[in-house]
């Protein structure tokens, strides 16, 4: 009986392990974890990249200096404030100015007396033409001399030439100024205002040629923008470029109604040339360069990737437009490449 049991197990085992030995299904390699985008079509902009590092300038900049020497009696504004052509910025005390015009308006008066008596005298020959030139040049003298103390009565009153913001008080009221050596204030004209930058002289060409039948348009960005950047317009090409450099100056006019760009500030300067439209666009990291150029791997339905062959237009701002080789809602691999082989299976994860 024992011998009987024992065969019996052995033969349950055996046949356990034959049926276990039929029953596996072999199984391929897992599908690589990627992410990936699809191909959009839409307009995309031709800009000189990388962009260009620029420094913001006021369209005008005016140093205030006094005409006449004197006492300033009264500051009409306040540090960093904007004014207008025309505004009273400071009054230099007058009295001085007063009194040397009435004093010789006085002697003017007595001069043109003294003048139009001895013209009669010479009319009648009773004085020589040598007394009568002296009177005549003493009053003309005396006029031009008023004239002088008229202007310099109107020097007291120092009004803006331009609209703009004013810099730091160099003088306050009380302080005795010289003229014209002392400096008062600066006044920065920055509506609208400059961004100046410089671009390699191999894009001088295509500026040129795009400048002829148009504006071209600029977009200034800054550390901690928030909305929108600026817009504004290409205005000056300089006549020459930098020998030592090979760059061309040029400089932007921003309207700059919000006053977000401001003198002597460091701006990237994002310069449209042209623009692709209906351009197939993907992201730029899905762009590789292999031994015959670069490709891209499309997904297909059944979730493995196929390398393609891709010709590249431009690159803008982490896109970059595709000339050929892909069609608008394809989806291509963005990150995960380094795994991939034609045919290899993908499964698509979160960032």
């Amino acid at each position: 009986m024992k011998k009987i049991f024992i065969l019996a197990i052995a033969g349950v085992a055996l046949g356990l392990a034959t049926g276990c030995s039929r029953s596996p299904v072999a199984k391929g390699p897992a599908p690589v974890p990627v992410l990936a985008a699809k191909a959009v079509e839409k307009n995309m902009p031709v800009r000189i990249e990388p962009p260009p590092v620029g420094h913001v300038m006021p369209i005008l900049s005016v140093t205030i200096r006094p005409q006449i020497g004197g006492i300033i009696s009264a500051v009409n504004f306040h540090e960093g404030q904007k004014v207008k052509k025309g505004d009273l910025l400071f009054t230099i005390d007058p009295r001085p100015a007063q009194a040397a015009l009435a004093r010789d308006k006085a002697q003017l008066e007595n001069a043109q007396i003294q003048f139009d008596r001895e013209q009669k005298l010479f009319a009648a020959k009773l004085i020589s033409q040598d007394e009568f030139d002296t009177s005549k040049a003493t009053r003309d003298s005396l006029m031009a001399t008023v004239q002088a103390d008229e202007l310099s009565l109107g020097y007291c009153e120092i009004r803006a030439p331009i609209n703009g913001r004013t810099g730091g008080l160099q003088f306050h009221a009380g302080n005795v100024v010289k003229s014209p050596d002392d400096v008062l204030v600066s006044i920065n004209q920055i509506q609208p205002i400059y961004a100046a930058f410089a671009v390699p002289e191999r894009f001088l060409p295509e500026i040129q040629k795009q400048m002829r039948g148009r504006t071209l348009a600029v977009a200034a960005s800054f550390e901690n923008l928030t909305g929108e950047p600026p817009q504004g317009e290409l205005s000056f090409v300089d006549n020459s470029v930098d020998a030592s450099t090979g760059t061309i100056l040029l400089k932007a006019t921003f309207p700059n109604a919000d006053e977000r760009l401001w003198p002597g500030q460091f701006v990237q300067l994002a310069l449209q040339l042209d623009e692709l439209t209906n351009a197939v666009v993907v992201p730029s990291q899905a762009v590789q360069t292999g031994q015959n150029g670069q490709f891209v791997f499309v997904v297909k339905a059944d979730k493995t990737v196929e390398q393609r062959v891709v010709k590249i237009s431009v690159a803008v701002q982490g896109e970059t437009a595709v000339a050929s080789g892909l069609r608008a809602g394809e989806t291509v691999v963005t990150d995960g490449q380094l795994r991939l082989a034609p045919g290899v299976a993908v499964t698509f994860k979160s960032e």
